[in-house]
């Protein structure tokens, strides 16, 4: 029986297991699609089916920094539930996930998946998780990853929450030493607590300042008393008030959340004249645990007294 892309995808959903162990699974079974499942599921490489509709929107961030701190890496991993994210065994996986997304040449999840564990190389990082998932009893999931790099510099990290905010930031400078790290994890602080979209205004697409223009222009004509003040004044207003959101949303013209009188720029500039080199805020990688994700409603004690019988 020909295996299709449509049979594997289905198996796939069905048991969390890797694309190629469920094409595997399929031609060893023939196509039956209750037998392939239980191949998987003897071969610990398939949590039970009922898991595969359950939403995995919880989980942590987790960073890993090389030692010579020009290099990190940041993955979201998502379970069910919150009681798992802060399970020492699931944060120990997660962790172990952060130093393999560093030492990757994947560009891609599906490569990234597809390539040997590192902790057991006869595994793929696909089957690594399908077997954690059997263990933990839960759905798992590695969403994302991203790595950050940098020639001259340092990417510090910094984690909030126990995980559930994750920041990578990329400083560029000649200088070294303890007070460039701490410049770069108070920034990444910084990207934790306000979420900026762009580090500086060279950043922002001219199709937002445009939409924003628009938004800001229907505010005005549809208030009585501004709409009637001339185009001049007009103008200006629309400046002005997009000149307040870029702040907000640019990462250096935002007011620093540790010195309410200077601005990210102004404090990064004090480190620069400390440290004697100049500093320039990159880059940065703001990752938060579910965002985007649906969550899941129903109540989980509810849940474990059912599954005790309660």
């Amino acid at each position: 029986m020909a295996i299709t892309a449509a049979m594997v995808k289905e198996l796939r959903e069905m048991t969390g297991a890797g694309m190629m162990d469920c094409k595997k699974a399929l031609n060893a079974t023939e196509g039956d699609m209750d037998k392939a499942v239980e191949f998987l599921r003897e071969k610990g490489l398939a949590a039970m089916a009922k898991k595969a509709n359950r939403i995995a929107a919880e989980g942590i961030v987790a960073t890993k920094v090389c030692e010579c701190g020009k290099a990190a890496s940041i993955v979201e991993v998502n379970s069910e539930t919150d009681f798992v994210a802060k399970n020492a065994d699931f944060q120990a996986y997660v962790a172990k996930v952060a130093a393999q997304a560093l030492d990757t040449k994947a560009a891609s999840m599906e490569e990234f998946m597809a390539e040997p564990w590192a902790e057991d190389t006869t595994l793929t990082v696909e089957q690594a998780l399908s077997q954690k998932i059997a263990v933990i009893g839960e759905k798992l999931s590695i969403r994302r990853f991203e790595k950050a790099e940098v020639e001259n510099g340092v990417v510090a990290s910094y984690i909030h929450g126990g995980g559930k905010i994750g920041v990578l930031v990329v400083l560029e400078t000649e200088a070294t030493g303890d007070a460039v790290v701490e410049c770069g994890k108070n920034v990444a602080m910084q990207v934790a607590a306000l979420k900026p979209k762009y580090v500086d205004r060279s950043e922002v697409p001219a199709d937002f300042i445009e939409h924003e223009k628009e938004i800001l222009m229907a505010q005005i004509q549809n208030d009585p008393k501004e709409s009637q003040k001339p185009e001049k004044v007009i103008n200006g207003m629309i400046n002005g008030r997009l000149n307040k959101e870029l702040k907000e949303v640019c990462l250096v013209d935002q007011v620093y959340v540790k010195d309410g009188d200077l601005t990210v720029q102004k404090y990064v500039d004090s480190v620069a004249k400390e440290v004697g080199a100049a500093i320039k805020v990159k880059s940065f990688i703001r990752f938060e645990t579910g965002e985007g994700m649906e969550k899941r409603e129903d109540d989980f004690a509810a849940e474990v007294a059912k599954q005790a019988g309660m």
